[in-house]
């Protein structure tokens, strides 16, 4: 059995997309995956399965879009690549607050493309790093302020989805557990 984080992107954002956690352990549970446990209601998940991680993505997503009604993007980091991505902390020493630390997770490693265009914008005070499928981005004036978040927002590239910092080491507890 694998331990995985399974990060949902685009649920319970406002009105759209809703997605009750009970519900989803219920579903998780029923799909043959034990020791589900979520985090928050922006779709964090810790669940052990015996499915390599390509088939679990596929699964989870035709899973989630038959019992909710919409599409769901999966991105998975088996417990030792969450691991890795918290020892790995690469903006750990200017990034003074978790809650304006993001990381994105993609489901593939971040394309050159995608740090071009990044590296091209004027990032004031924001600071970023790419380490393989992560994205790691201090931002000190928040998210809504940051303009390498605005310039990440208007890219299309691999499906990706964001966390804050203190929302990974809280994942970071939970697949340890």
């Amino acid at each position: 059995m694998t331990r995985y984080a399974v990060l949902l992107r685009g649920i319970n954002v406002g009105r759209a997309h809703r997605v009750p956690m009970a519900e989803l352990r219920e579903l998780l549970t029923a799909e043959g995956h034990t020791g589900v446990a979520t985090l928050l209601q922006s779709g964090n998940v810790v669940l052990d399965s015996d499915r390599p991680a390509g088939e679990l993505a596929s699964s989870l997503e035709q899973a989630l879009e038959q019992r909710f009604g919409f599409a769901v993007p999966v991105v998975l980091r088996t417990r030792e690549e969450l691991l890795a991505v918290l020892a790995a902390d690469p903006l750990g020493a200017v990034a003074t607050d978790p809650s304006r630390y993001v990381v994105s997770f993609s489901t593939v490693p971040v394309p050159a493309a995608v740090r071009e265009r990044l590296a091209a914008v004027d990032p004031g005070d924001d600071v970023f790093t790419v380490d393989g499928r992560e994205l790691y981005l201090w931002c000190p004036h928040g998210q809504m302020q940051s303009p390498l978040s605005a310039a990440l927002a208007k890219l299309k590239g691999p499906v990706g989805t964001a966390r804050n910092w203190a929302t990974v080491r809280k994942l970071g507890d939970l697949v340890e557990a």
